[in-house]
């Protein structure tokens, strides 16, 4: 009788080891992550391990290091990316019942209109924004044709891939409120995909939101939700002034329901809601 093989023992990583994933996150996106995440680092990292065939943290993270691709794969791998649509509704309300009739007008005027989703994992937000902003008849869309554009960013690859890709789960379809649903949205199998003129309005691009920002006009309209809690303290700080001076005087940020500006940004914006801030006009 063949004795059956051993079982295959998953690599453990250490606490040096995450000391060194926590240093490269942070080195590359300002993430911070606790040694309360270490089990959660282990298991998503550990796939990379498996799909390379190899057998040690150690062995990977020497590949890291010299690997500045794979480096982003980790970065992608420890990413939190969970998102869905008409996310904190109150926003989208507060968008439409508020500030549209700005924009509107802004736009009848001849002016542009920039809206920003900074973090906008699979695309869900940016595509809520849309539909908000198109309304729930094809009729009512016709201002966006003027000058208006959804800028969505993400850190992730994926993410913008996804985005950009604009198909998804049947079921992740319920959160959309059934007006925008019929009109926004085309059957494809057991996923649906966001209609064109939506999809033409949002451009998808990767950025670090603590690298360069590469815009040439200031924006009227940013949302930035669920993102700044994975900061540490100064991190934050510097992001909530960043976003404050990238508004237009009057402009408006909205944020996480965890989240609350502070420092110079609080200074620069005036509180108007539950996590909304009106950038004051100097």
């Amino acid at each position: 009788m063949i004795d059956p093989a051993p079982p295959v023992r998953e690599a453990t990583l250490s606490a040096a080891e995450f000391r060194v994933v926590a240093d490269t996150l942070h080195a590359v996106s300002r993430i911070s992550l606790s040694e309360a995440k270490i089990s959660l680092v282990q298991s998503r990292l550990a796939r990379r391990l498996r799909q390379h065939q190899l057998t040690s943290f150690g062995e990977y993270l020497r590949w890291v290091k010299e690997d500045p691709a794979e480096r982003m794969e980790m970065v992608h791998a420890l990413t939190t990316n969970h998102t869905h649509f008409f996310r904190e509704n109150h926003h989208l309300d507060h968008l439409r019942q508020t500030v549209m009739p700005d924009l509107q007008a802004r736009v009848s005027k001849g002016e542009a209109v920039r809206l920003w989703s900074a973090g906008c994992s699979s695309g869900e937000e940016p595509y809520s924004l849309a539909m908000v902003l198109a309304g729930t008849r094809r009729e009512g869309s016709r201002w966006l044709s003027r000058d208006v554009r959804l800028l969505a960013t993400d850190l992730s690859e994926p993410m913008v891939a996804a985005a950009r890709a604009a198909r998804y789960p049947v079921l992740a379809a319920d959160q959309i409120p059934a007006a925008y649903r019929s009109t926004w949205l085309i059957p494809d199998g057991d996923s649906v995909t966001i209609a064109p003129e939506l999809r033409a309005l949002v451009k998808v691009l990767p950025l670090n939101l603590f690298g360069p920002w590469p815009f040439s006009r200031q924006f009227d309209v940013i949302f930035c939700r669920n993102v700044m809690i994975y900061f540490a303290a100064e991190a934050r700080a510097e992001l909530e002034s960043r976003l404050v001076a990238q508004l237009r005087p009057g402009g408006f940020l909205y944020i996480g329901h965890s989240e609350r500006l502070s420092g110079a940004a609080a200074e620069a914006a005036t509180s108007c809601g539950q996590t909304i801030y009106q950038r004051i006009a100097t």
